[in-house]
């Protein structure tokens, strides 16, 4: 993932307080 491909962008990520979910969430949050 290119961090500009989600700058000021919002991503809806189900099942995000565990696993792979929540491992997005935590990649998304740093873009």
């Amino acid at each position: 993932m290119g961090d500009k491909e989600f700058a000021g962008r919002t991503a809806l990520v189900t099942g995000g307080s565990r696993g792979i979910g929540r491992a997005i969430c935590v990649r998304l949050a740093q873009a």
